[in-house]
């Protein structure tokens, strides 16, 4: 970035000239953004916590200034975003808070923004603010399963609707280590060839998966999702669809199982897999 900054205006002034007007315009455009941030757009909003710099985001900035729209500079940058604000000015300096505080001051105070670039062109300034795209890290894992065990289990002792059918409670079901190999390895499958089926690339079914690993099984069932990157998003869409809900009600089930992997290919989602089953004693 600094060199391509460089290289446009070297014609014009000195190399040393050119880096130090360069550093000082990036340094007056992100101290505008964190002290509108932490002081709340002069107290009108919350205080909001500084922004951190990403040199990718000054690449996306770069794009988006080359003709690129904001969406597309940030993918073609690399970067993955969950939320994105863009904000073009033009204008002096020593008007940059002013005109950020009076246009785009709402947008700057987003808690949920956490990284920034910047690019500048002359008197033109194109920003890029992000939410990055965040997938639980693989230690949390027993937590997760833990959690959606502790929301499966809250509706099936309660009873539940699943479209038209009504459900009496049910009994609790347990965590079991087997089912949560098993749906790892189909969750991880659909990640890396990105599919998403029941039945895996080698048409095996969910209880030949299970059996496979040697778990003797009298009735299995898998839920599947794409997209949810909490226990209670995904376990909150399972329910509101009605097959996938009975499949959390059956009362037959005693064990579960339950992991994710995140998609490959510029897919951004956790892939899901819920293994249901009620094994042979």
């Amino acid at each position: 970035m600094a060199r391509a900054a460089i290289t446009r205006v070297w014609q014009v002034c000195g190399l040393a000239l050119c880096l130090a007007a360069s550093r000082g315009a990036y340094a007056d455009v992100v101290h505008a953004v964190q002290v509108l941030r932490e002081g709340g757009c002069g107290g009108s909003l919350p205080a909001s916590p500084p922004l951190r710099h990403a040199a990718t985001l000054d690449r996306a900035a770069e794009l988006w200034s080359l003709g690129s729209g904001p969406t597309a500079a940030i993918n073609r940058s690399g970067y993955a975003a969950e939320v994105t604000t863009a904000i073009h000015l033009h204008g002096p300096d020593g008007t940059l808070i002013d005109s950020l505080r009076r246009s785009e001051c709402r947008n700057l105070a987003n808690p949920a923004l956490r990284e920034f670039g910047v690019y500048r062109r002359g008197a033109e300034y194109w920003i890029m603010l992000t939410a990055p795209y965040l997938v639980p890290a693989r230690t949390e894992t027993p937590a997760l399963a833990s959690r959606a065990l502790q929301l499966v289990n809250r509706v099936r002792a309660r009873g539940a609707r699943c479209g038209g059918h009504v459900f009496a409670a049910a009994p609790p079901v347990r965590l079991s280590e087997a089912l949560a190999t098993v749906a790892l390895g189909h969750a991880a499958d659909m990640a890396n060839h990105d599919y998403f089926e029941h039945e895996d690339l080698s048409g095996r079914s969910p209880a030949d998966r299970v059996r496979a690993v040697g778990y003797a099984e009298k009735l299995v069932g898998e839920n599947i999702a794409y997209g949810p990157k909490t226990a209670d998003e995904v376990v909150e869409g399972w329910l509101a669809s009605p097959g996938h809900c009975e499949n959390i009600m059956d009362p037959r089930f005693a064990e579960m199982g339950i992991a994710y992997a995140q998609g490959r290919a510029g897919k951004r989602g956790l892939f899901w897999v819920q293994l249901l089953a009620d094994p042979k004693t």
